[in-house]
């Protein structure tokens, strides 16, 4: 694994040692920001499932200016903190070892509001429709905040969500990205 492009490009990461996680690989994540906008101009990001912090790294490495990285295993965050200090940037991220819901309501508590948020959940515990309705809940989005779900393909996630735009689905072997824009209410 590697940052592909930017400021930190051709850096390369640690995957999370064990089976508890799988890593996007280099072509899903080109194409992931492809289809996002390859560069960005500022900008908050919510990684809620980080596993290695590959994708959070990838944007703040194209111009997101924070990222927050949320992950409940001792190996994942161990590994996003090796990843985060090859960047030499470690003020640009903040690293919770917690789960996702109480993730969501610390955020909520210190009033950040995201643009960019990655949704990776491990594919047998995926509530990616309820985390979408519980960001929205607490005021965590900006508008026009795009949502990055990736999932397998029996995940089936809807068109229609209350407050979110489907922009496209595009499949990568058994890897489904599915993108949202946040539209508010």
């Amino acid at each position: 694994m590697r940052i592909i492009a930017g400021k930190f490009g051709g850096r390369r990461l640690k995957a999370v040692p064990g089976m508890k996680t799988r890593p996007t690989t280099d072509k899903v994540k080109e194409s992931m920001f492809n289809i996002i906008g390859p560069y960005f101009d500022g900008g908050n990001v919510l990684d809620l499932f980080a596993g290695s912090g590959g994708l959070s790294i990838e944007a703040v490495s194209r111009g997101a200016v924070q990222a927050y990285l949320i992950d409940r295993q001792y190996q994942a965050i161990k590994t996003i903190k090796e990843n985060v200090a090859v960047t030499k940037a470690e003020d640009q991220f903040q690293i919770f070892k917690t789960d996702a819901r109480k993730a969501l309501a610390k955020l909520a508590e210190k009033q950040i509001k995201f643009d960019l948020v990655f949704l990776d959940p491990p594919y047998k515990q995926q509530k990616i429709v309820d985390d979408l309705l519980k960001m929205k809940e607490l005021g965590l989005l900006n508008p026009g905040a795009t949502i990055m779900c990736e999932t397998d393909q029996n995940a089936g996630l809807p068109q229609k969500i209350d407050g979110f735009e489907f922009l496209k689905a595009v499949t990568y072997g058994i890897t489904v990205l599915t993108i949202y824009h946040y539209v508010g209410d």
